[in-house]
């Protein structure tokens, strides 16, 4: 691999410390018996980009947080600028030139986007709020970095993928010498993650100093200078990115080789698709009105089957629809018009509890606001769409002993890295959030899954684990709607591809069929 000039000028610079922005040394961070971080040693120099990887879990996000001022390490020193810095808070953090973008948001829906971006914010008044001219600074940071941004749009109404934006032009107008970004590219689209790349660099040139979340070795190795990776919480290596190769990186960050993300058989003996049989998933003229007079349906009369035994990938740019289609298929949203059957039953205008019982089953695009309850334990979350039945329940009462033995028994089918059944369910890392959420969907045994992003932010070896979980699924003779604004995932997992447009299903093609030139023309909204 050959280095680019500026990471040929950083393998050549020296360890002097002047060179050095930041240096954290020995930091240590303990949550009861369990060690996030050992003895962490992580530096950064002014200018570059420095990448932070690991299996989740690893504890990449438990030392930014560090550095953030969220939480405070059982030992350890930071340096910033080569002399000893006490960043016990947020503040603290801010004073020192800090920012942080975070991979769940840190966004009050009911306010608009320049409102949230007042918040904390001194220069835009402590009496009255210029919000006017924050909007008016924000709207020139949106047109500088394409990131499509409306500042007087309330966050509640924005997509996943938009909210994202918010957090990033939220750190980007603050100007931060040390910026620190969790997985900043995992809800943008290819388009989107490129101008960001795009964005970093040019911070960098400048002078900023990166520090760069990923579990996207291609962006990792287009982005960074040098990529420290983390494995059970311990330092494992630091190398020079121009050096190195995802395969390596992979197998640093896991301990052993994973085989590439791609196109896997149907398993042998698996249940063949009956393309004769009722769907098992069937959803008829789907309309949703849009919120506002003038404002184009959100969807248009779509119309779709999922066949029990076949994976149906939907792709399409974040925004057109995708929520949307999965909150009406699974009874969250009303629809204006249209029909929706499981196993042919009308749950059209059916609650939650009925879809459910009908064999429908949903692991929503984010798993802390709609999928989880952080505050409750492994084990309560694993029996929140079971608790009335035998034998997780007893005339009313609840059996906690039957309910952990089965949460345990699932932790170990599906390698959730925790404590036990007993930890809170915000202690785990996202990945192994996500594996709750999976498991607790799966052991239903349904007829038809509504799977939303379902490796967002994941690292590689789980992301490997969801897609053989999926896999495994549609083999056993599950209908699985996938929506996910990862192309690469819907082309892996799919045996049919839906391509959505504004709410518009433009086409539904057999996955040997798809061509690349086609789809990409079809999620731009001509026809392919």
């Amino acid at each position: 691999m050959t280095a680019t000039p500026a990471r040929a000028g950083r393998e050549a610079a020296d360890d002097g410390a002047d060179d050095f922005v930041l240096r954290m040394r020995r930091t240590t961070v303990r949550f009861g018996p369990v060690v996030a971080n050992a003895e962490v040693d992580f530096d950064l120099r002014r200018g570059e980009t420095h990448a932070l990887l690991g299996e989740n879990g690893a504890g990449k996000t438990t030392l930014m947080r560090v550095l953030a001022g969220l939480i405070r390490a059982d030992a350890g020193e930071i340096l910033i600028d080569g002399a000893p810095a006490r960043i016990d808070s947020v503040p603290a953090a801010a004073r020192a030139g800090i920012g942080m973008v975070h991979q769940h948001f840190m966004l009050v829906p009911s306010m608009t986007v320049a409102e949230n971006v007042c918040l904390g914010l001194r220069e835009a008044g402590r009496i009255k709020v210029d919000v006017k001219s924050v909007s008016a600074r924000l709207a020139e940071l949106s047109r500088e970095h394409g990131l499509s941004l409306d500042p007087g749009a309330r966050v509640g109404d924005l997509s996943v993928g938009q909210q994202q934006r918010v957090e990033i032009v939220k750190a980007l107008y603050r100007q931060a010498r040390i910026l620190i970004l969790d997985e900043p590219t995992a809800v943008l689209t290819p388009g989107e993650a490129q101008s960001l790349l795009t964005v970093l660099r040019s911070l960098a040139a400048r002078g900023t100093g990166i520090v760069f979340i990923s579990h996207k070795l291609g962006e990792v190795l287009a982005v960074a200078d040098r990529v420290s990776v983390l494995r059970r919480g311990r330092l494992v290596g630091t190398l020079v990115a121009a050096s190195t190769d995802a395969a390596h990186l992979a197998t640093l960050m896991v301990g052993r080789e994973i085989a590439a993300v791609g196109d896997v058989p149907r398993a042998p003996g698996a249940e063949p698709i009956d393309l004769t049989a009722r769907p098992a998933l069937e959803l008829r003229g789907l309309r949703l009105k849009g919120s506002g007079r003038g404002e184009a349906a959100r969807l248009d009369g779509l119309s779709l089957q999922v066949r029990a035994g076949e994976i149906v990938g939907v792709a399409g740019v974040d925004g057109n629809g995708q929520r949307e289609l999965a909150e009406t298929v699974c009874g969250l949203t009303a629809l204006t018009a249209g029909d929706v059957l499981v196993g042919g039953i009308d749950v059209s205008r059916a609650p939650v509890a009925r879809r459910m019982a009908a064999g429908l089953a949903h692991v929503p695009e984010d798993r802390q606001r709609t999928g989880l309850v952080l505050d409750l334990s492994i084990a309560d979350n694993l029996a929140l769409d079971i608790v009335s039945p035998i034998p997780v329940s007893r005339r009313g009462w609840l059996r906690r002993k039957q309910i952990a033995a089965s949460a345990r028994q699932l932790i170990e089918d599906y390698d959730i890295r925790c404590s036990g059944p007993g930890q809170k369910m915000r202690e785990l890392s996202g990945g192994n959030q996500q594996k709750v959420l999976l498991a607790r969907e799966v052991a239903r045994e349904p007829k038809a899954l509504v799977v939303c992003q379902p490796t967002r932010g994941l690292d590689i070896g789980a992301i490997a684990y969801v897609h053989a979980r999926l896999r495994a699924l549609r083999d056993q003779g599950c209908a699985i709607l996938l929506i996910s604004s990862e192309l690469d995932e819907v082309l892996a997992l799919s045996d049919r591809v839906a391509t959505l447009y504004r709410g518009r299903l433009m086409s539904v093609t057999e996955r040997e069929r798809v061509r690349m030139e086609r789809l990409s023309l079809e999620m731009a909204g001509e026809p392919g």
